[in-house]
């Protein structure tokens, strides 16, 4: 091993330490409590030290939002590949019930990726996973109704925005969609459900719902039902209800 090579394989290694150690801090104690000086302290290095592997304490947390990020598609899709189904809405459920059941399991990572006081820092990373699962989703409902006429006006520039991104995602599932699949009453409804999915999670993770519920997973696959139904669906899935990794 040369000189080079045994340097390079060092820094990954406390790099990784690294990594590991703000990572034990925010589940321990939250976002707040990953600072350089608690990392420093847990490694019994110098905190002006951490300098020379990440240039800012929001480059580490970053870095920290891909391992998330990583972790978390990585959950997903093995309960993806544990699904025996061939239906794609089927799978779609799988991978909703798996998102809400490691959010639960993991809240102080939800929030940093999900929650973060300014931008969600890793929103972006995560949400990939969700597009390349939408790609096979909208290509099995061309023949969904989701007409123009139907998305408030204002929100036509965001969308056709967004249009392109879902495009990309699509392609580069290897499928092909003529363009009327990809219209805007589709992306509306796409955007939509995302934004049910993740405010049912986020409300069960911090614990605001508005109102006592003793077990919100009959409501969580209520909402999948409609949900699956708006996007073009013309009924629920007869295997309506939790899937049955939902308790694993």
């Amino acid at each position: 091993m040369t000189e080079a090579t045994r340097r390079e394989r060092l820094r990954a290694e406390t790099e990784r330490e690294i990594r590991q150690a703000a990572r034990a801090l925010l589940v321990e104690s939250g976002r707040d409590a990953v600072t350089l000086r608690a990392i420093a302290r847990k490694l019994g290095i110098t905190a002006p030290a951490l300098y020379r592997y990440y240039d800012s304490h929001d480059a580490l947390l970053r870095q920290l939002c891909d391992d998330i990020c990583d972790d978390m598609a990585t959950a997903l899709h093995e309960d993806l590949a544990a699904d025996p189904t061939a239906k794609v809405d089927c799978k779609v459920r799988t991978v909703c019930h798996a998102f809400r059941r490691w959010a639960l399991a993991h809240p102080q990572e939800f929030a940093l990726v999900f929650a973060s006081p300014r931008d969600p820092l890793g929103a972006d990373q995560f949400g990939s996973v969700f597009l390349r699962l939408a790609g096979p989703l909208i290509a099995s409902n061309q023949a969904a109704n989701h007409v123009d006429a139907e998305v408030p006006s204002v929100l036509h520039e965001d969308l056709v925005r967004f249009q392109q991104v879902l495009a990309g995602a699509v392609s580069a599932t290897g499928v092909e969609l003529d363009g009327h699949v990809l219209n805007l009453g589709k992306i509306y409804h796409v955007v939509q459900s995302w934004v049910r999915l993740y405010g049912h999670v986020a409300l069960e993770v911090f614990g605001r719902f508005p109102f006592a519920v003793t077990n919100p997973e009959p409501m969580f696959d209520s909402m999948l039902d409609q949900m699956l139904m708006d996007i073009g669906f013309s009924e629920a899935p007869e295997s309506a209800g939790a899937p049955e990794s939902a308790g694993r």
